[in-house]
């Protein structure tokens, strides 16, 4: 969930209402949104461990209460103070919900040169907010809101880069955004405005990826880099406006004293692109002398020939109806409220007017929704269910039981992975719970294995979450590695059941192929001076005699005891033999000569078929390595499924 740190006393002051810190968390719960923390700009500093600071440095930060407020992912109107006011003041009662006006003819144009920005970032958005007054506390506030939209919805700018320049400063009405070689694009970046250094587009990224100074620039980089064309956005006298989505220029800065600001925002989805400049425009437009009011641009694109070949007007501004069955709402929420009260509640969350539409025969009364340009969050009828739900007040809702003649109950590979954890634990093993995403070099090659095929994300937040894991042991692992302050002098013992998702292109559901399925895993590892192949065998001897599985008959009948059948599964039994290096993809995790297969025989299987249901051994000292670890290690990775 992204977190807002707004001030306090601004944010009372334009509530007008104070509240002590219980009375505004129950506000903040009551509305859907959680204050995460109280602090201030001098807490923050001491927080800090690896930078010390001196007392005259502490003294010169500010006390000034900083809420913290945690707010839904789905909702941009809530990133910054504007929208989180707003929205208060209208749940609260203290306004009703703005009209969105867009000003009738537009000034001003962008012609698009679609042949080549078709390469690189193919479509651009704009508005300007005429007549805006800034203060330092608005200024820093529509500052924050384009870097909390940058860090989600845009993600990053790879989908959206919002552009903002002062209008009076640069010569329109005519914008162009074009794509050109990067030598061809010189300009001064806002990041160098002091220095007066202008740069082409070469020269600026490789500054921006090697100079520390700029790094918090460095994450954009690769978006344009190794590409033949950059975007730009320029005026009508060929001024760069932007780098998109890098950097804007210096000449178009936003300051305290700009009155007039141009809005661009460059994407590689329109849908997104219109999201986040309606937001930026609903957000802002309050400030105008026409209050919620904004200045339309025509968006031209034109082919080679310079012939308009598509054209639209931004920004949308879109207000739609949806409708959700009044039966609908009440069920879900566990609520009976009559269909004009419900209407009236939509009013508290921006989703007014609403009204009654004809009764459906088979679903009662229908109630219909406005939803604003903010709300893009709302898709579907359980989403006004869900709002609906907030206005009414989740502590007003009556407990029920709910009327079923069914009793619940636990299933059985899950009480079996109970009941194990429970005995793993009494042998000495401390139990953690791992990511269930982990970067190809951990899942494979980290682990002495070949990459074969996995479940894989196709745009991960970072390296570390590119596939969904095929094995527990990575994670096990990683827990060594950072837990390498604790004491290993008598062994370090870990051990994890949970899933791990498998590639399955058999797995039909409904006539649409899945292509994966999950399989409950036990992993186990023992990691210290006196780790050996012995003690991970007992652990697995203990795991099957727990499942009631018995060693072949011929190595109870050569041990001399009967005891160990007693409680034995007739038909189940388990071996082991030993992990040859060329016979599983699993070899290069052990290392040679010290790794057994567990081989498990039972009534399950056709005709008696050997099944090898795990692994165990001691870890090459490569696979150690690749982990950062320094003690010998063993480890022992079971499927719990056919056990059952």
């Amino acid at each position: 969930m992204p977190t807002v740190a707004i001030s306090r006393d601004e944010l009372f002051a334009q509530l007008g209402r104070t509240y002590t810190e219980h009375e505004f968390d129950e506000l903040a719960f009551e509305f859907g949104v959680e204050l995460d923390e109280v602090t201030s700009e001098k807490i923050e500093a001491t927080k800090s461990s690896t930078v010390k600071l001196t007392q005259d440095q502490l003294n010169a930060l500010s006390d000034e209460v900083i809420y913290k407020i945690d707010v839904p992912a789905n909702r941009y109107d809530l990133l910054c103070l504007e929208g989180i006011v707003r929205a208060f003041k209208i749940f609260l009662g203290d306004m009703d919900a703005p009209t969105y006006n867009i000003l009738p003819t537009p000034n001003s144009t962008m012609t698009v040169i679609k042949n080549n920005t078709d390469t690189i970032r193919p479509y651009v958005v704009c508005a300007i907010l005429k007549n805006v007054t800034f203060n330092e506390v608005r200024y820093q506030s529509f500052i924050e809101l384009q870097d909390q939209l940058h860090r989600n919805l845009c993600r990053n700018r790879t989908l959206v880069a919002i552009g903002t320049h002062d209008l009076d400063s640069v010569q329109g009405p005519d914008f162009v955004y074009d794509a050109r070689n990067p030598t061809d694009i010189n300009f001064v970046p806002l990041t160098h405005t002091s220095e007066n250094t202008s740069f082409n587009g070469s020269e600026l990224l490789d500054c921006y990826e090697t100079n520390v100074t700029y790094k918090h620039l460095k994450p954009y980089v690769p978006i344009i880099k190794n590409s033949t064309l950059y975007p730009v956005v320029l005026d009508s006298n060929e001024a760069v406006l932007s780098l998109p989505p890098i950097i804007n220029g210096s000449q178009s800065r936003i300051t305290l004293n700009t009155t007039n600001v141009f809005i661009e925002c460059t994407a590689t989805d329109l849908t997104k692109a219109n999201i986040v400049l309606d937001t930026v425009v609903a957000m802002f437009s309050e400030y105008s002398s026409d209050p919620f009011s904004v200045e339309p641009v025509t968006v031209n694109y034109v082919n080679e020939e310079k012939e308009i070949v598509d054209s639209y007007v931004t920004p949308l501004m879109y207000t739609r109806k949806e409708t959700a069955p009044v039966k609908l709402v009440n069920s879900l929420i566990g609520i009976n409220v009559k269909p004009e009260d419900m209407a009236v509640l939509c009013n508290k969350i921006q989703l007014g007017p609403a009204r009654i539409i004809e009764d459906d025969k088979e679903e009662g009364p229908v109630l219909e929704v406005t939803v604003p340009p903010t709300r893009s969050d709302i898709l579907h009828a359980v989403d006004i269910a869900e709002d609906i739900g907030i206005a009414y007040g989740y502590n007003n809702i009556k407990k029920t039981v709910p009327t079923t003649h069914t009793v619940g109950g636990e299933q059985p590979l899950n009480q079996l992975g109970d009941l194990l954890r429970e005995e793993i634990a009494r042998a000495g093993y401390v139990e953690v719970l791992t990511h269930g995403l982990c970067s190809t070099n951990d899942n494979f090659t980290a682990l002495g294995r070949p990459v074969t095929a996995a479940v894989s994300l196709s745009n991960p937040a970072n390296v570390e979450y590119e596939v969904v894991r095929t094995t527990l042991l990575p994670g096990l692992l990683k827990c060594l590695q950072h837990n390498k302050s604790m004491s290993f002098t008598n062994g370090f013992k870990l051990f994890e059941i949970s899933d791990v998702v498998l590639p399955d292109d058999k797995h039909v559901v409904t006539e649409t192929i899945v292509g994966a399925k999950n399989s409950r895993r036990v992993c186990a590892t023992y990691s210290g001076p006196t780790s050996g192949f012995e003690v991970i065998h007992g652990l697995v001897d203990r795991i099957m005699t727990l499942c009631e599985v018995a060693p072949m008959k011929d190595y109870v009948a050569s041990s001399g005891s009967k005891y160990i059948q007693v409680h034995c599964r007739e038909g189940w039994y388990y071996t082991i033999r030993e992990l040859k290096e060329d016979g599983s993809d699993v070899s290069g995790t052990y290392f040679p000569g010290r790794a057994a297969e567990i081989i498990l025989i039972s009534p399950n299987q056709n005709d008696g078929n050997e099944v090898v249901v795990g692994t165990f051994g001691i870890l090459h000292p490569k696979v150690l390595g690749s982990f950062d670890i320094l003690y010998p290690t063993s480890a022992v990775e079971l499927n719990l499924d056919p056990l059952l």
